[in-house]
C-alpha cells in the first residue's frame, strides 16, 4: 500500500517524532500496521493545520464527535460551538453531517477551524440538493456524487463515509426487519436502487472512488448502510450481506493503495457485541473498525451516551478501534454543546476502560497515577490525570478549601486509615 500511496508514505516518515510522542509506536511498527491495513493515517494535505493521526490498534483507541445542521435547526455559530466543545473534551476528529443550510459553506468553516480531521457523508450534500426543490433523491446521478466526492476532498475533508456495501440484494433483506434502513446514506441508496432498477452507484464505480480517494489521501470509511437500527434486528442477513461485500472491497482498495475503515453495528444486544466485532474484523481482514455505540437497549432515548459507552468499552475491548460518540439527544433532537460534550466524555471514558483492559501502558499509568493522589488527597493531582479536570473543579467549588471530599468530610476513610 505505502509503494502506491506517495502522501500516505511522506507523512509517516516526517512525522514520526509526533506519532511515537502521541502513541509510543515506532516507525517500523506504524509502517508494518499501515501495510497491512490495520492502522490507517488520517491526513488530507489539503486540511491545513492538523496532524495526522493514527486509526486502529495498537495505536490508541479513537473518538469522533458528529457536528451538523439539520433541515429544521440550521445555525452555523451553533455548529462551531458544538465543534469547540468536542475538541474541549477531548474528541480526536469531527464529522461534518449537515443536512441544513449552505452546506458548502458550513464545511469550508469547519475544516478551515478544526484541528483535527474533519469527515462528512457526501452523499448528504447532493441528496440536500434534490430535497430542498422537493424532488425525489432517485434523480441524483452518479456524475453528481463523483464530482461531490472529488469537491471535498479539494476542500481538505480527511475521511468520508462511503456506503458502498448497500446492494439491491441487502435492501430487499432489509424489508423484512422490524427498523428497516435507519442509515440516511443507506435509504437513499436503497431508494435510488429501487426506481432506477440499477445497482449501487458507489459500487459500480468504486474504481473511480478509488482514484479520488488516493490522490487526496482519503481514508474511505466504508458505511455501514444496513447496520441494525433495533436490537431484534442485529446480526441479520442484510447486515451481514454488507459486511461481506465491505470485506471484498476492503482488499480492491488495498490494492491500489487506498485506505479503508469498517463502519460497524448500531443497535447490539450486549451478548453479541463481542461476536459481532470479532465476526466483522475477520470479514473484513482485520482493517480498523468504526462503530457507533454499539447500543446495548432501545428503551434509553434521552441517555443514549450511556448505553453507547457501555456498548463502546465491550466493542473496543473486542477489537473495535474507533469509538462515534453517541449524545444523550441520539433518536430525540439535534443535539447542544452541553450534548456534544457529555458525548465525548462518555465514548473517552469507553475508551479508556477498553484500554486498561487491553493493557495498553499510558492508561493503566493514569489510573495508577490519580489512584495514587487520592491516596494523598492531593486534589491537584486528581484534578492533572482526570478525564475530564473541569468537572472536578466545578464540583469542588464551595469546598475546594478543604483537604477532603464533601461526601465523606471527617468520615474520609483514606484519612482515617492513615
Amino acid at each position: 500500500m505505502l509503494e502506491k500511496n506517495n502522501i500516505l508514505n511522506d507523512v509517516i516518515y516526517k512525522y514520526r517524532e509526533h506519532f511515537y510522542k502521541t502513541e509510543g509506536l515506532e516507525i517500523d511498527t506504524i509502517k508494518e500496521h499501515v501495510e497491512n491495513g490495520r492502522i490507517v493515517v488520517l491526513y488530507n494535505p489539503n486540511h491545513k493545520g492538523i496532524k495526522p493521526l493514527l486509526i486502529g490498534q495498537p495505536s490508541k483507541i479513537k473518538v469522533n464527535a458528529n457536528l451538523g445542521t439539520s433541515p429544521f435547526l440550521c445555525d452555523v455559530n451553533l455548529e462551531l460551538s458544538k465543534l469547540d466543545a468536542a475538541l474541549k473534551a477531548g474528541a480526536h476528529t469531527v464529522m461534518d453531517l449537515s443536512t441544513g443550510g449552505d452546506l458548502d459553506s458550513i464545511r469550508k468553516e469547519i475544516i478551515e477551524k478544526s484541528p483535527v480531521p474533519v469527515g462528512t457523508v457526501p452523499i448528504y450534500s447532493v441528496a440536500q440538493k434534490y430535497i430542498k426543490k422537493g424532488q425525489d433523491v432517485s434523480k441524483i446521478s452518479e456524475t453528481e456524487l463523483l464530482e461531490e466526492i472529488e469537491k471535498q476532498a479539494e476542500q481538505g475533508v480527511d475521511f468520508m463515509t462511503l456506503h458502498c456495501g448497500v446492494t439491491k440484494k441487502g435492501s430487499e433483506m432489509a424489508k423484512h426487519r422490524v427498523l428497516g434502513i435507519v442509515s440516511r446514506g443507506g435509504s437513499i441508496l436503497a431508494k435510488w436502487m429501487e426506481v432506477n432498477k440499477k445497482e449501487n452507484p458507489l459500487l459500480t464505480n468504486f474504481d473511480k472512488l478509488l482514484d479520488i480517494c488516493l490522490k487526496y489521501n482519503i481514508v474511505i470509511s466504508l458505511g455501514d448502510g444496513l447496520r441494525p437500527g433495533a436490537i431484534c434486528d442485529a446480526g441479520d442477513s442484510a447486515q451481514m450481506e454488507e459486511v461481506i461485500v465491505l470485506g471484498e472491497l476492503t482488499k480492491k482498495a488495498w490494492e491500489r493503495g487506498v485506505q479503508v475503515m469498517i463502519e460497524g453495528p448500531g443497535h447490539v444486544p450486549l451478548h453479541l457485541i463481542a461476536a459481532q466485532i470479532k465476526s466483522i474484523k475477520t470479514i473484513c481482514h482485520n482493517a480498523p473498525l468504526y462503530v457507533l455505540g454499539p447500543l446495548t437497549t432501545d428503551a434509553a432515548a434521552g441517555y443514549d451516551h450511556i448505553t453507547g459507552a457501555i456498548g463502546g468499552a465491550i466493542a473496543a475491548y473486542a477489537g473495535a478501534d474507533f469509538l462515534c460518540y453517541v449524545t444523550p439527544a441520539e433518536h430525540v433532537t439535534l443535539p447542544n454543546e452541553n450534548d456534544v460534550y457529555q458525548g465525548v466524555m462518555a465514548s473517552l471514558i469507553a475508551a479508556n476502560s477498553a484500554e486498561i483492559a487491553l493493557g495498553y501502558r499510558d492508561a493503566t499509568n493514569r489510573s495508577k497515577m490519580i489512584s495514587m493522589a487520592r491516596n494523598d488527597l492531593n486534589w491537584d493531582e486528581i484534578v492533572k490525570y482526570a478525564l475530564d479536570p473541569n468537572i472536578i473543579k466545578k464540583r469542588r467549588e464551595k469546598f475546594a478549601a478543604k483537604e477532603e471530599c464533601a461526601m465523606c468530610g471527617e468520615f474520609c476513610a483514606v484519612k482515617m486509615f492513615k
